[in-house]
């Protein structure tokens, strides 16, 4: 889209031909009222009050585009009186509990009643019994519902369950004299108010949906809440503490909003998460698995003196996850240069290789991609992810751009997924045969690849793929024939000219592609992807965990770097846990242990640990400072919400040498050469601004490498055969620190489809034996997912009380494994 010139109010405004007028608005600190639009979703007019005039014309400003030279009055007296009698409705039976109303404070009907002056009210009309509804970890309250539609909007348009929708209400009709005595815009609204509620779009009692609870976030009243905030706290009362999502590497805005823990106790407690949901959406782990603090009475002074000493004498090896800050990922950087410490993180040692065998080819050393160009795109694809819980909001932005943009895409996996799968009927949703990504590669850099910019070698080995024959198919064509008619009134001849159809033998040439069937995908996959591609311009590709202990990971990500070499793909590489990227740039990690080893958040000889269960207790990520490195390439900052009162990584350094007195001094000291910047963490903003820029922490600086075009041939893919099980969580989980937390704590079981279920004589609680080759055993109860399909289990890494990882060799996530039944709950 072009840029153009709009006049607001007298302001000239920039603006992309064909945005909202509103947007414009927003972003140029123009006010134009309007409580049912969602930024970044689809318009639905149900709330009016965004009236304008366009060119001396009424419209509304959240579904009005922009066009050159458009001039928009935001307020005129009729403008003014229709969005007062507006208000004025939507306050009609409105129930008066603002003093114990959750939203009360930041409630935007209180906000626009009191903006628009409503003091006073001329409309009347019997109320509707509307009954609350308990969904689970969403509280609806009907009798507080403007049915603006935020929440229908937003659950189809930006995550993509489409779970709520508007239902009939049952409410009284309006009696006709209202017409004539209610201005237009306010009539047609009340109108339609007295006739919808919200509902489940299956009909059911219980909402069927992932959870991430965006509805509460969008919903401007108290109708939906948090089950567990409901009636816990006034929202003046709390204090909202800036982080990130400390959870997973999208690591968004998040707020830990935090007052004292009762009368008695004056200890900071977390009562619930908010956001900024306007620009960026939060998963459900990030809104909900909040309160994962580790608390300690005091410093263990005699474990701490254990700790240093034997970092002093004995330990060789410090291993650790990724759930850690980019200044304590450089602090155990710092100690390895210092005493020669091996650091072992598999986790982000896979990701490392990963990242560099795709720089080799692509040329850079990071990736090109990142959720917004997602979002900005209309034809994207994924593979090697299986992005509704490996990276909820990567799915989100994949739901946003096939919808909002009008897009298209391809979903690879091995796991039937019917959430993903409803995201748009433009989405090919293909179910390959497990280790076939290096073939979806080679697949999509020879259908979507420049063959003219690429080394000869190269196209000449992706056209052995390719067989062309002969086929004859029957094709209808139309010819005018003329012929000579007798005309009845005259009884003359007339030559008249007729279209007849012929049906002809044609023979036409057949490009077969060797690698659908490698992949186990459909013979005409191709012809349907040329259908999609029909004026699509701007693509993204996602790939994620599923590659980067992959058997032919270096391939893979070699090939991934020549498909943004020579594709118009932004590739977006997802970081598999919260700090993956930060850890893989800022540490030099090693293969094997040594003799003796110190563990970080990972049982080891000696362990220090945030999880209650090591030999000293270390802060968890909501009682720390820092900074993470997001999948969108950007340091952004977090920040402690509450107390802890041991010791940290930082303390242990400084008892071994090194020199800073605080964690986040070593902000400024992350290595320049890996792109970061020497800047202070209280100079790190952490906001987005109003045109939705994200104004948070800095962008790391891309380096420009040398690089080749050397890939290796594919590769036979291995036959797994049917007792193959995947290494995932469930929705909600992604670590055990999401389990600690009150709301999502749970016990991990080996999930499965209700077709596998049946398939294996098996039923939910079912105890199973799982075995593999190599002697690891595992015993553990079976539990169905509903948002799976397939005869794929899989089994988690949040419950530490599994012991999951023997049974995964080289960390790839498909195993051959033996099930079986052993037992019935």
């Amino acid at each position: 889209m072009s840029d153009i010139v709009i006049t607001i109010d007298g302001k000239q405004c920039v603006a992309k031909e064909g945005e909202y007028v509103l947007n414009v608005a927003r972003r140029n600190g123009i006010f134009i009222p309007a409580l049912c639009y969602v930024t970044n979703c689809s318009p639905t007019l149900a709330c009016r009050l965004c009236l304008v005039e366009v060119d001396g014309k009424r419209a509304y400003s959240c579904n009005a585009r922009t066009k050159e030279g458009m001039s928009v009055i935001t307020k005129t007296e009729d403008i003014e009186k229709e969005r007062r009698a507006i208000m004025e409705i939507y306050d009609i039976n409105h129930p008066l509990e603002c003093g114990v109303c959750d939203q009360s404070g930041e409630c935007e009907l209180q906000n626009y009643t009191l903006e628009m002056g409503v003091d006073s009210q001329r409309h009347c009309i019997a109320d509707t019994h509307r009954p609350t509804k308990n969904w689970g970890l969403i509280h609806y309250d009907s009798s507080l519902c403007i049915v603006c539609e935020r929440c229908v909007t937003v659950c189809k348009d930006m995550i993509g369950d489409s779970a709520l929708k508007t239902v009939p209400r049952g409410g009284a009709e309006l009696d006709k004299s209202w017409k004539d005595n209610t201005e237009k815009d306010a009539y047609a609204m009340w109108n339609k108010l007295q006739k919808s509620i919200i509902g489940v779009a299956s009909g059911a009692d219980s909402l069927d949906c992932t959870f991430c609870g965006e509805c509460t976030a969008v919903c401007p009243v108290g109708a939906l809440v948090g089950s567990d905030f409901q009636y816990k706290s006034n929202a003046w009362e709390l204090k909202k503490i800036p982080a990130s999502n400390p959870h997973s590497s999208d690591c968004s805005l998040m707020y830990y909003d935090i007052k004292h823990s009762s009368i008695k106790d004056s200890q900071p407690k977390i009562y619930r998460v908010s956001s900024d949901q306007n620009y960026a959406p939060l998963h459900g782990a990030a809104r909900y698995g909040f309160d994962f603090e580790n608390v300690v009475e005091g410093k263990d002074e005699k474990a701490f003196a254990h700790a240093v000493e034997l970092l002093k004498t004995k330990v060789d090896t410090i291993a650790f996850d990724s759930y850690i800050t980019n200044e304590e990922a450089l602090i155990l950087q710092k100690l390895k240069e210092k005493f020669g410490y091996r650091l072992i993180n598999s986790d982000a040692l896979s990701y490392q290789k990963f990242l560099k065998a795709f720089s080799q080819t692509s040329g850079t050393n990071l990736y090109n991609g990142d959720l917004n160009k997602v979002r900005e795109s209309n034809f994207v694809v994924s593979f090697g992810s299986a992005l509704k819980t490996d990276s909820p909001n990567s799915g989100y932005a994949m739901n946003n751009a096939l919808l909002i943009n009008k897009g298209a895409g391809l979903y690879f996996h091995p796991i039937i997924d019917p959430v993903v799968s409803a995201y748009s009927k433009n989405l090919l949703s293909i179910t390959h045969k497990v280790g076939a990504e290096e073939a979806i590669a080679y697949f999509l850099l020879d259908t979507f690849g420049n063959k003219a910019a690429m080394p000869q070698s190269l196209v000449d080995y992706l056209a052995t793929f390719h067989t062309i024959s002969k086929k004859t198919i029957q094709e209808s064509i139309k010819e005018d024939v003329k012929e000579m008619v007798k005309d009845e009134e005259s009884g003359e001849e007339k030559e008249v000219v007729k279209s007849v159809t012929k049906v002809i033998d044609k023979e036409i040439d057949v490009d077969t592609n060797a690698l659908l069937e490698l992949i186990g995908a459909e013979a005409d996959l191709n012809e349907k992807i040329q259908k999609l591609l029909e004026k699509k311009d701007s693509f993204s590709l996602i790939v994620g965990e599923d590659l980067y202990a992959h058997p032919r990971a270096e391939n893979i990500a070699k090939l991934l770097g020549l498909i943004e070499k020579y594709t118009d793909f932004n590739v977006l590489i997802i970081p598999s846990r919260t700090n993956t990227l930060g850890v893989a740039l800022i540490c030099d990690l090693d293969e094997a242990k040594g003799q003796f080893t110190l563990g970080y958040n990972v049982k080891a000889d000696f362990t220090l640990s945030a999880l209650g269960n090591g030999d000293l207790a270390m802060p968890a990520l909501n009682q720390q400072e820092g900074t993470f490195t997001s999948m969108n390439k950007r340091v952004v900052p977090t920040n402690a919400a509450l107390l802890f009162k041991g010791y940290c990584l930082n303390d242990i350094a400084i008892a071994l040498g090194l020199e800073s007195e605080w964690t986040i001094d070593y902000t400024k000291a992350l290595p320049l050469a890996k792109g970061y910047q020497a800047v202070e963490f209280d100079t790190l903003p952490n906001v987005f601004d109003n045109s939705g820029y994200e104004n948070r922490g800095y962008l790391l600086s891309v380096s420009t490498l040398t690089c080749n075009t050397d890939v290796e041939p594919l590769s036979e893919v291995q036959e797994f055969g049917s007792n193959v099980v995947y290494l995932a969580n469930p929705i909600l989980q992604f670590s055990a620190f999401t389990n600690r937390a009150h709301q999502l704590n749970t016990t991990g079981a080996l999930y499965a489809s209700a077709e596998f279920l049946e398939a294996h004589q098996l039923k939910e609680g079912s105890v199973v034996h799982i075995s593999n080759d190599t002697g690891a055993k595992l015993v553990v109860s079976v539990q169905c997912d509903a948002h799976i399909g397939g005869l794929i289990p899989y089994l988690p890494t949040f419950d530490t009380k599994l012991d999951i990882a023997p049974l995964f060799e080289n960390g790839y996530r498909f195993a051959k494994l033996t099930i079986r039944g052993v037992d019935h709950e």
